[in-house]
């Protein structure tokens, strides 16, 4: 099985494991990315509705457990083939909320060419970027070494 260790830098990266936290807690009973449930049955909505913020919720909490004290000790986070893909699902999801709520005003091409003048931003703002970015390389990371769904 293909894994990858990364060693951050423990103090870049605990403020922006806040960020990602309080993203998280918003998505707990709505899904980052709301879908038109017009073409769905019904008596079939919520509970699909709510299978999908399920999943969702279990893709982030598999990114926070990246995190945990082996990480605050080493530095260290894995990625592997098994965790790959919910990591992937639960950056995007996060990176969704943040433009969302603290980066709207920001264009798409902006945020993913990461060229923003970081003293244009208010400090929560500045914050919810940086963890954007900071989210947008570990979905990189991920996909280049990891290929996730190859064989899907």
């Amino acid at each position: 099985m293909k894994r990858i260790e990364v060693k951050l830098s423990l103090a870049v990266v605990a403020p922006l494991l806040d960020v990602i936290k309080s993203a998280a807690d918003t998505l707990d009973d709505e899904l980052a990315a709301p879908l038109p449930l017009e073409q769905v049955a019904e008596e079939l909505r919520d509970d699909w509705r709510t299978e999908l913020v399920a999943d969702q919720n279990g893709d982030v909490s598999a990114l926070l457990a990246l995190f945990d004290s082996d990480f605050f000790a080493s530095g260290v986070v894995n990625f592997d083939e098994d965790n790959a893909d919910a990591i992937l699902r639960a950056c995007a999801a996060v990176r969704l909320r943040l433009r969302d709520r603290f980066l709207d005003e920001v264009s798409d091409d902006i945020l993913e060419s990461g060229d923003v003048d970081l003293d244009d931003l208010e400090e929560v703002d500045r914050r919810a970027f940086m963890c954007y970015l900071f989210l947008a390389t570990v979905q990189e990371l991920v996909i280049e070494h990891l290929e996730p769904s190859e064989a899907d």
